[in-house]
């Protein structure tokens, strides 16, 4: 690669949350296939604080994804997120909308179901009353789902457009802009009037 094709990395500076010391930010843009052009966010601080992300620079139309897990191959299916996508699974109550420190990620069904056990995990070390029946009822869901015991439907909501799940049976819709303004976006938009 010769330097006209490098990304131009923007450095800021800014202070630590954690130890109130100078913390640098990189910001890389590049292109990437499917998500179109993004921004790698890295900030590190000498305290070993760490923060990043990946933000989608683009917006499409509002988009609905929804993917039956029938047999413990429909795991596989791949999972975009966007930082402003919101996944539901309805056979478990289950609902993940985009907040203000949302992270976009790439993996596939049961890195989704891994990360709903995480957060169960925690609500169980909490020993939160009330919830840990309902959170060991979940984990076991989850597990008979791995397994290939249990049917679930995943959804992908995302207003702008950059959330996807990528299978074989994978249903896409456009949301109407009644749906899509019912979402939460995570973000904060700046519209031109």
């Amino acid at each position: 690669m010769n330097s006209e094709q490098l990304p131009a990395v923007s450095v800021t500076r800014s202070v630590c949350p954690i130890c109130y010391k100078e913390l640098i930010t990189s910001w890389v843009p590049h292109n990437i296939p499917f998500f179109g052009e993004v921004m790698y966010v890295t900030s590190i601080c000498e305290c070993g604080f760490r923060y990043s992300d990946t933000l989608i620079l683009a917006q499409r139309e509002p988009v609905h994804y929804e993917f039956k897990v029938t047999s413990i191959d429909d795991i596989d299916a791949r999972v975009v997120r966007s930082n402003s996508g919101t996944i539901r699974i309805p056979e478990l109550g289950v609902d993940i909308e985009p907040g203000p420190a949302s992270e976009s990620f790439i993996s596939n069904i049961e890195g989704v179901l891994d990360r709903i056990l995480e957060i169960l995990d925690m609500v169980l070390r909490w020993g939160e009353e009330g919830k840990m029946e309902r959170a060991q009822e979940l984990k076991s869901l989850i597990q008979k789902v791995k397994e290939g015991g249990h049917e679930i439907t995943v959804v992908i909501e995302d207003p702008l457009g950059n959330s996807a799940i990528i299978g074989k049976n994978a249903i896409c819709r456009e949301l109407t802009l009644k749906e899509a303004e019912c979402l939460k976006t995570g973000i904060i938009l700046f519209e031109k009037e």
